[in-house]
Order: C-alpha cells, then sequence, then structure tokens
C-alpha cells in the first residue's frame, strides 16, 4: 500500500521532473510558446480523465486512508496551494531578477488565476463527481492543486533565467498541496493529476503572453501585492498603490 502512495505522490514531480530535464535548456535559451511545453500537462489530464471511475483510483484512495489514518485531516493545503505567491513577490530580495516588475507579475497572476478558476468550475459542474468523502459533486478537478499549480508555473516563468532551482521550486509545494487532497479524502487521484494539469498549462501559457504588457499607472513607480486571505473563507488580495 505504501509503495502506491509513493507512486501517486512522485508522479506529479516525476512527470514534471522529466519534462524539465528534457527541456529546461530550451525554456532558458528560448522565450516564446512551443507545443512541447504542453505534453506534460496534456499527459497529465488526460491521465486524469482515464483514471475517473477506474478501480485503481478507489484502490489509491483506500490505501491512503489505510496508511494515513481515516481521521487524517491537515488544513496546510488550503495555504500550501498559494506558497509559490510569497517567492513570485520575495525573489527580488533575495537578489534574483525576474522576468517582469512587481505591476505585471501581479496581472499575470490574477489572469491567470482566473481563467484557471473559469476552466476548473466549469469542469466541476459538468462533470459532478462525488468527492471521496461525500461532501459534495465538486471533485473533479481538484481546485487547490490546480491554484497551486498555476502559481508555481508563473513563479517559473519569472525566475527561470535568474536561478532554476528557485524557479522550479514551487512545484515541489504543488505536488504537495495535490498529495494533502487525496490524504484529506477531499480528492481522487485522478482529480488532483488533471488539476495539476491544468494548473501548469494556464499559468506557463499566461506567463509567456504577458497579457497587457504595455500598462502602466502613471509616471511615478507602482507597486502590487497580492496575498492571501485566510479565515472563515480562503482566498487572495489584490493592493496597488502608486
Amino acid at each position: 500500500m505504501k509503495s502506491k502512495i509513493i507512486i501517486a505522490f512522485a508522479l506529479l514531480l516525476s512527470l514534471k521532473g522529466n519534462a524539465q530535464q528534457d527541456s529546461i535548456s530550451k525554456l532558458i535559451k528560448v522565450d516564446k510558446l512551443s507545443y512541447k511545453q504542453f505534453v506534460i500537462p496534456a499527459v497529465l489530464i488526460s491521465g486524469g480523465l482515464l483514471m475517473k471511475n477506474t478501480p485503481m483510483n478507489s484502490n489509491l484512495q483506500t490505501d491512503f486512508r489505510k496508511v494515513l489514518g481515516e481521521d487524517f485531516h491537515n488544513k496546510i493545503d488550503n495555504y500550501l496551494q498559494y506558497e509559490a505567491v510569497l517567492q513570485l513577490y520575495g525573489g527580488r530580495y533575495l537578489g534574483l531578477k525576474p522576468k517582469h516588475d512587481a505591476l505585471h507579475q501581479t496581472i499575470n497572476f490574477v489572469v491567470s488565476n482566473a481563467i484557471m478558476g473559469g476552466i476548473v468550475q466549469s469542469m466541476k459542474f459538468s462533470f459532478k463527481e462525488l468527492r471521496p468523502d461525500g461532501t459534495d459533486e465538486l471533485s473533479f478537478p481538484s481546485g487547490h492543486t490546480a491554484t497551486a499549480f498555476t502559481n508555481a508555473s508563473v513563479l517559473f516563468y519569472e525566475y527561470k533565467d535568474a536561478n532554476i532551482w528557485y524557479a522550479s521550486s514551487g512545484y515541489l509545494f504543488a505536488a504537495a498541496t495535490g498529495f494533502l487532497r487525496i490524504a484529506n479524502n477531499k480528492h481522487f487521484t485522478s482529480d488532483v493529476l488533471a488539476g495539476a494539469g491544468i494548473g501548469t498549462a494556464v499559468g506557463l501559457a499566461v506567463s509567456y503572453w504577458s497579457p497587457f504588457k504595455s500598462i502602466a499607472l502613471g509616471k511615478n513607480k507602482t507597486h502590487a501585492l497580492i496575498y492571501p486571505q485566510i479565515g472563515s473563507n480562503y482566498g487572495i488580495g489584490l493592493l496597488f498603490k502608486n
């Protein structure tokens, strides 16, 4: 059982890691979109769709609960999905040079999360997949995982030229978010795989596209800050300052 769980958790990292090893030099040297950059997200989404409603999906969920315990519950995944946001804004204070200034980082972040959210929510209400814990029919795909991988992909693009290890580190926290969604019995492995694929694809696409790249707020330097909102509801806050 433990080996199955390890394999499930490692799948997100191994697929993402192999993709980065094969194309990392191209990503650093070439600053434009290529269909090759969407192969791994497509594999993750396809894998999630194929695993839906299969014995393998159910068996993995059962194994998770047996190893971790039926009463296992941890809320850290509610916060971990936004970890890459801290790195996104914090990298420059570590001496790393991002692709964009804070304003355009914020725009890319907001646009990518809005697009991802629209896709995820439309799929949730279309598939109406019952969650493992039976709380509702909004299981497929995982929104937390999609958010985490969207943010990790924006982080990756911003710092891939400055420090590839720092840029890639967001994917570790994103994978941990997906793992915890399964461990908390909120999602099946298929939900997490699909969420990871959607988030990665949207985050990279918007970062390369960089909408509103010509926008500027006045002559003075503009500061932009995104911060997680934590309380009875979870979300993000946005602050602009001239």
